[in-house]
């Protein structure tokens, strides 16, 4: 059994989709390696349903994505989480940081105004407006809506070394500067999900590099919180041919229409272990647990995977 080596618990990786729709080909390839790594080593895996207040979030859709992915072979060793359900957590961690924090009332326009566009990958970043400034005389009312920033110090810096990506040398104040925690009472996605982690064990987080831009203000978090940091492992996503991230315009890439469409979990996992370098060009497994003993980082791809059907 494979242990973290700064704690020496047991490693866990976590599966955290979020029910804003159905599974694609993207997602599946990410999920693979997370659960591949811990089921190689025999750690355990967690799912996590991120299903915090998001307009996009659609009725029905977490019960639909766990099928899919046991029907591809996906399986965790406890039962699901909602985030919804923990509401008491984050609020707890947010009340530990209050000393922190300060309420912020600009708009993203405004943000925009104050500095020049981020390239592309790159995040907004907050120039500090709202830093040290009084409350306006109608603050009460306005407070039910502002953005609860972080100050950050000097030493808050986030830097880390990525198990994929290598090292993070550009700190968080650079990046994104004083960051949001909440939303009025609404809890920001980068505090839950580190104190979804740090309160389940979480030693391995295998997740799609368009996230690595962000870490750094969730790691600042850990070390606020006093909270164990996981390693990360930020990887390529999967493209279309135009080098974009995949999207309707690609095609029907969801796990449901191959699905329909009578497509077999093996010849998804193969077109998309093959990606990985875990089988050759004309080598294929029929189950998620044939690809166990193949799993490996040093064959993974630097660069994006683009998609075609024709893989299949």
């Amino acid at each position: 059994m494979c242990v973290d080596n700064t704690t020496q618990k047991r490693r866990t990786g976590r599966l955290a989709p979020s029910p804003t729709g159905a599974l694609h080909l993207g997602n599946i390839r990410t999920f693979m390696m997370a659960w591949l790594q811990m089921r190689a080593c025999g750690g355990r895996v967690l799912l996590r349903i991120e299903d915090l207040d998001h307009p996009k979030h659609k009725a029905g859709a977490d019960v639909a994505l766990m099928e899919d992915l046991r029907w591809l072979g996906f399986d965790w060793d406890e039962e699901p989480l909602w985030q919804t359900q923990r509401l008491a957590l984050y609020e707890a961690a947010f009340e530990q940081l209050r000393p922190k924090l300060y309420p912020c009332f600009c708009s993203r326009a405004d943000i925009q105004r104050a500095q020049s566009a981020p390239h592309p990958g790159e995040v907004l970043r907050y120039p500090g407006t709202c830093r040290g400034k009084p409350l306006p005389a109608d603050a009460d009312e306005r407070l039910e809506k502002a953005a609860w920033r972080l100050a950050l110090s000097p030493k808050d810096e986030g830097c880390f070394t990525d198990g994929f990506a290598g090292a993070w040398t550009r700190p968080a104040a650079e990046v994104m500067g004083d960051f949001v925690v909440a939303r009025g009472k609404a809890i920001a996605y980068t505090l839950a999900v580190v104190v979804d982690d740090a309160a389940t064990g979480v030693t391995d987080v295998v997740r799609g590099d368009d996230i690595l831009p962000a870490t750094p203000a969730q790691v600042v978090l850990y070390r606020q919180l006093g909270l164990p940091e996981p390693r990360f492992f930020h990887v390529p996503l999967v493209t279309g041919a135009d080098g974009a991230r995949l999207a309707k315009r690609h095609g029907d890439t969801r796990i449901s229409a191959y699905r329909a469409a009578g497509i077999s979990p093996g010849r998804i996992l193969s077109a998309l272990a093959r990606s990985c370098g875990w089988l050759q060009k004309d080598e294929t497994v029929s189950t998620l647990a044939d690809l166990i003993p193949r799993f490996s980082w040093e064959t993974v791809p630097k660069t994006p995977f683009v998609w075609d059907d024709a893989l299949l």
